[in-house]
């Protein structure tokens, strides 16, 4: 099968289009405007340099079997709507009107970051995004229903909080479990946001992987969440990482920067990924703490 990953460089998309080129073709499209071409080391794809609010570039692609968009700007503190709309939600309608036009079923990411500070466990009929970035997915989310009826499958990935190997040219916007590991693996207190009781649906990458790949078997077009339905507060995660890096560091609390447009917890609904995907997430938070450090060779 020929398979196209946009942002293919970048996190998730380079774990995915890593995984799925066993036995399959496999086409990265990736700007690199904010990622390292080391996070395709074991990618032996082909890697396409170009951007998706070209529509040129996009046209010349040879026609793949189905579309994995992971394409995005994703730093949530990024306050110039119009540049996150240009990329987010004009460069996913470039990519929805080739797979489109081509007859090419369609995978995308989107996020929690739709739902804001909504009640939890949320449900994928709310919204009410605190930020561009949000807005943004919201956007591309009610620009796929529009052509739900356009004779292709478009399945929509809201992503919770995803942490994992090949997050690092991130920067400030990876994970705040990569983060706080850094800091304690030097010996470090770990910086939360008073008093550390926010909460976050922690999931691994290696999961989201899987549920982008039982997206491809989907019967119907839908959005649905990818979180594991536990939300675990900032307390808990420098519980778990003095465990699994054997410190005993007490968080240094400081104020939070980002109240106007902070999400004080995240915890999906996982029904509807369980009914129409058939996805469950397999990592519980302390086991693939464990095996993220293991990997990226910090204990």
């Amino acid at each position: 099968m020929k398979v196209l990953v946009t942002g293919g460089a970048g996190f998730v998309g380079s774990n995915l289009a890593v995984s799925l080129q066993d036995g399959n073709e496999v086409s990265v499209l990736d700007n690199f405007s904010s990622t390292d071409d080391k996070n395709l080391e074991g990618f032996d794809g082909n890697i396409i340099n170009g951007d998706i609010r070209d529509s040129a570039t996009i046209a010349k692609i040879s026609e793949p079997d189905i579309i994995f968009h992971q394409a995005a700007i994703t730093d949530t503190t990024i306050t110039d709507q119009g540049t996150v709309f240009s990329v987010n939600v004009e460069g996913f309608r470039n990519v929805l009107d080739y797979a489109i036009t081509k007859g090419i079923n369609l995978v995308y990411a989107s996020s929690a970051g739709v739902y804001g500070n909504g009640p939890v466990p949320m449900k994928e009929g709310q919204s009410s995004p605190l930020n561009s970035y949000g807005s943004s997915k919201l956007a591309m989310d009610n620009l796929a229903k529009r052509h739900w009826n356009s004779g292709i499958k478009i399945i929509g990935l809201r992503y919770f909080n995803v942490f994992g190997p090949r997050e690092l040219y991130k920067k400030k916007a990876a994970s705040m479990i990569y983060q706080l590991a850094l800091q304690m693996a030097a010996d470090k207190r770990p910086k939360i946001f008073k008093y550390g009781e926010q909460m976050r649906d922690h999931i691994y990458v290696k999961d989201v992987v899987q549920a982008n790949v039982m997206a491809m078997k989907a019967k119907e077009s839908c959005i649905v969440n990818v979180g594991t339905g536990k939300a675990t507060s900032f307390n808990d995660v420098v519980a778990i990482l003095n465990e699994v890096l054997g410190k005993d560091l007490e968080p240094e609390y400081i104020d939070n920067p980002y109240k106007n447009g902070y999400q004080n917890n995240t915890q999906a609904s996982t029904e509807n990924a369980q009914k129409l995907l058939g996805f469950k997430s397999k990592y519980t938070l302390q086991k693939a703490v464990q095996e993220y450090l293991t990997e990226i060779g910090m204990i």
